[in-house]
């Protein structure tokens, strides 16, 4: 038989027309820690990283309940699937979704339609407070019903959806999850419409890139592909007289997966990520075990500098094409090569001339562009390293002149694609005298 709803007195309408929600004040938190260790079955809670607390009152200011919302679940096959994210959009837009993990009104204070009040009052400001707080709005709010105390009935005439039970399992470090066969229901609701496209769109609208941004950058090679990778860099021969912990064919493969993975690529940068690996990944790279704590160290910022400082950069160079030619295959014959000069962020200003192949992007080589020179004698040394018979070279208006072309004719066996500025009157005037203007698809 189906059971009517409980309705306010008038009391209680006139009390539930002033129940506001308000943000917890510092000065406050311990108050709350306490109602929650009182009342709430599952007691106090100690939050990591983003949470904001929210405190319940009526019109006059009394404590009616409280309220915490802190990060959401690292991983929840139900929700994921709902969301339609991959695992790599899930682990750099997870920010955007939080977790309601605990929702108490005082017992001697509650009274019909209190909760459902409170909840829509909290969700309305819940995404400003976050931008305001920590910089980006959130999308998505999750929570978890114990149904061996609650039916979710709240949730649902909420506009929740119920996504299922969870797997009841609990994390008890960072990669070691404990069963405790206590599954709980999972509900999930969208804070703003088309909330669950934006979280697997390609691209994050502007507003909510700075999460990405603010994520850091992991490895996705898994331990096979690491070991292959170690595999290549143990040609190159070590500096050092003394081994130690580190290896050198692990540091060049762990500055290779930051680089993949598109961390930048300093001294200090390379350490924090290093400092990130799990003890399996540090082991799959080839680090030693420390003798005393049992543990697989990470390299530091001093390390990489030695690192930088010593290694023989062309049998990287020749390590990095073998590890190559083993992931991508053999470069196609017609392939354009391109030589281009940048200077990258992390080399204080430094050129570093580069060859490419066009269109598959294959890399061929690079070397640094000497201080107080220019690009010019570095790409004739580069050419030196490369296998340029019978290809096509392309380089920019700097090398259009005679002893380039020249080299790469009579010396390389290649042809070469040069750009013409107006600066080379003389060459211009060649090429309109000599070379035929090819007819025009379309008039000028």
């Amino acid at each position: 038989m189906k059971t009517q709803p409980v309705l306010p007195t008038a009391a209680q309408q006139q009390r539930l027309e002033g129940v506001r929600v308000r943000l917890v004040q510092p000065r406050e938190r311990m108050r709350c820690d306490q109602l929650l260790a009182q009342h709430h079955y599952l007691g106090a809670l100690k939050p990591v990283g983003e949470r904001l607390y929210y405190v319940v009152t009526d019109a006059r200011g009394r404590w009616l309940g409280v309220l915490i919302f802190c990060a959401a679940a690292r991983r929840l096959r139900p929700r994921d699937q709902w969301i339609g994210w991959t695992d790599e959009q899930r682990r750099r837009r997870l920010p955007l979704v939080v977790n309601n993990t605990r929702f108490l009104l005082l017992p001697d204070q509650t009274f019909p339609n209190l909760a459902s009040k409170t909840l829509r009052l909290v969700l309305a400001r819940l995404s400003a407070d976050w931008q305001s707080r920590y910089g980006h709005p959130v999308l998505v709010v999750e929570t978890f019903v114990d149904p061996a105390h609650f039916s979710g009935t709240l949730y649902r005439a909420s506009g929740w959806h119920e996504l299922g039970a969870t797997a009841g399992c609990g994390r008890r470090t960072r990669d070691y999850y404990v069963r405790h066969d206590q599954p709980k229901r999972l509900f999930c609701r969208e804070l703003v419409p088309n909330a669950r496209r934006s979280l697997q769109a390609e691209h994050l609208r502007p507003a909510l890139a700075t999460v990405e941004a603010h994520t850091p950058p992991r490895p996705t090679q898994t331990a096979p592909e690491w070991r292959s990778l170690c595999a290549h860099f143990k040609a190159v021969p070590d500096y050092r007289a003394r081994l130690g912990a580190y290896p050198l064919y692990s540091l060049l493969a762990l500055a290779t997966a930051a680089h993949l993975a598109g961390a930048p690529r300093g001294q200090k940068d390379l350490a924090a990520f290093a400092a990130r690996l799990s003890q399996r990944q540090r082991r799959a790279l080839g680090i030693r075990r420390h003798r005393r704590s049992g543990l697989y160290p990470a390299p530091s910022q001093p390390t990489f500098c030695r690192l930088y400082a010593h290694v023989d950069a062309l049998a990287v160079e020749r390590a990095v094409l073998a590890f190559q030619r083993q992931q991508r295959g053999p470069l196609s014959p017609d392939e354009l090569i391109v030589l281009d000069g940048k200077e990258p962020r992390h080399t204080g200003g430094q050129c570093v001339l580069t060859a490419v192949s066009v269109p598959s992007q294959h890399y061929l080589g690079s070397t640094l562009v000497a201080d107080k020179t220019n690009e010019i004698p570095a790409a004739r040394e580069l050419c030196q390293r490369l296998e340029l018979d019978g290809r096509t070279v392309s380089l920019d208006a700097l090398h259009t002149q005679a002893d380039t072309a020249r080299a790469l004719v009579l010396e390389h066996g290649a042809d070469y694609l040069f750009t013409v500025k107006g600066n080379q009157p003389r060459v211009v005037e060649n090429i309109a005298r000599l070379v035929p203007i090819p007819p025009a698809a379309f008039p000028p």
